[in-house]
């Protein structure tokens, strides 16, 4: 049967879910179709247009491999990520602030112990990374786990350079002591440009946007009985700032790496002195023991 090219078509599509025995899936696709079925009567693509897109987004696909995901870096550039990660992460309270995972924890970190350095090039400037996971009454968090992941000082990660970069190079998995405290060596990140050399630099250069985001180091945080959290440190005073290619930057996140002199301290880290040091406290919130984790998927709640 033909259906009329009006909002009854969109109606059709809609009521084909349903049939959908996850009432989350069914939603999400009634309203995807809507939403989607909508733009396309705004802008009323060409037939050139659409075939566009679907080259776009056929190439996108086949750019991702094990250690690149270029949708992830389409959402993360077009603020999806963002958004999501902001409606997840917004729970209130002093807690730290999430921001977006990036395309590159794509690869396990190594597990370290507490001072080891995952700068394992030497290439950059040295700094030491330390803190307290806390709960958000202000109650150190033993155990907790750290997985931290950066790119070098030339702003490239492991996976994007393996012949020159060691597996495992700028990332760690560490495990805070009885006092909720961390600590590792490092380099000092800097600014680098997303990758561009796909079909989202291809979208970024048609739009004349910049690629670069400032200098950062990824956490993802977790300790029992607390919602983990995905977030970034920022380095105070870094290019980009102010125009981060996928929008991640929150004032809250943004850390002093402090020129440091001190011989003592630098012997008591094992770190040639002078060097730079960051120290701020990642704060979690508790989870309501009669409810879910939330970062459980909708489609897995009863």
């Amino acid at each position: 049967m033909t259906t009329e090219i009006t909002t009854d078509l969109t109606e059709a599509v809609v009521d084909s879910f349903e049939g959908t025995p996850d009432p989350r899936l069914r939603e999400l696709l009634g309203s995807l179709t809507r939403h989607l079925h909508a733009f396309v009567r705004e802008t009323e693509p060409t037939m050139a247009e659409w075939e566009r897109a679907i080259d776009f987004l056929t190439a996108t696909g086949q750019t991702c491999t094990d250690t690149r995901q270029e949708f992830v870096l389409l959402s993360d550039v077009l603020g999806v990520s963002m958004l999501v990660e902001t409606i997840n992460g917004d729970r209130g309270g002093d807690a730290t602030e999430s921001t977006v995972l990036g395309p590159f924890h794509m690869t396990e970190s190594p597990a370290r112990a507490l001072g080891a350095d995952i700068d394992l090039v030497g290439s950059g400037e040295p700094c030491v990374v330390s803190g307290r996971v806390l709960s958000r009454d202000g109650t150190p968090l033993p155990g907790a786990v750290l997985d931290v992941w950066q790119a070098n000082a030339e702003g490239y990660y492991d996976v994007q350079q393996p012949e020159v970069q060691p597996a495992g190079n700028g990332r760690g998995l560490f495990t805070a002591d009885d006092e909720g405290r961390f600590w590792f060596r490092t380099c000092v990140p800097s600014p680098y440009p997303i990758p561009t050399d796909g079909p989202v630099g291809d979208l970024l250069r048609a739009t004349a946007r910049e690629s670069y985001r400032p200098a950062h180091i990824h956490f993802i945080v977790s300790a029992e009985g607390h919602a983990p959290v995905t977030t970034h440190i920022f380095v105070a005073g870094s290019d980009h700032l102010d125009s981060d290619a996928v929008f991640a930057v929150k004032k809250s996140l943004v850390q002093d790496f402090t020129e440091t002199d001190d011989p003592v301290l630098a012997r008591e880290f094992g770190i040639p002195n002078p060097f730079r040091h960051a120290r701020f406290d990642l704060v979690l919130n508790t989870l309501d023991p009669n409810t879910l984790d939330p970062n459980t998927l909708d489609s897995e709640r009863p």
